[in-house]
């Protein structure tokens, strides 16, 4: 049995997702997590997206509801693909903050 590719996507929740993201890459996505070839992880920057709306966390946390509730949406499947948001991995957030250092 032959692995499956693992792949890390992602939005930032800057904002509602629109037309351009379907067509532009959340099409794509659900295509392949049906395909059986992929091992998607699916990644809601909220850290990242605070660098230029570190005055309004408010619209990124309200944000991160909505993407997820788009991903849900357009057919991306928990149960084919993992969708985790960037806060809640302490590991991913301790790991910036070391690299930001050199």
């Amino acid at each position: 049995m032959e692995r499956k590719k693992r792949i890390l996507t992602g939005d930032r929740p800057t904002g509602r997702l629109h037309i351009g993201h379907y067509f532009g890459s959340l099409q794509k996505r659900v295509e392949m997590q049906n395909s059986g070839l992929y091992d998607p992880y699916i990644l809601v920057a909220d850290v990242q997206a605070l660098t230029d709306n570190f005055n309004n966390p408010d619209k990124v946390r309200k944000n991160v509801r909505e993407v997820v509730m788009d991903y849900l949406s357009v057919g991306i499947d928990p149960e084919k693909s993992t969708i985790f948001i960037q806060s809640i991995v302490t590991l991913a957030t301790g790991t910036s903050r070391i690299w930001k250092h050199f």
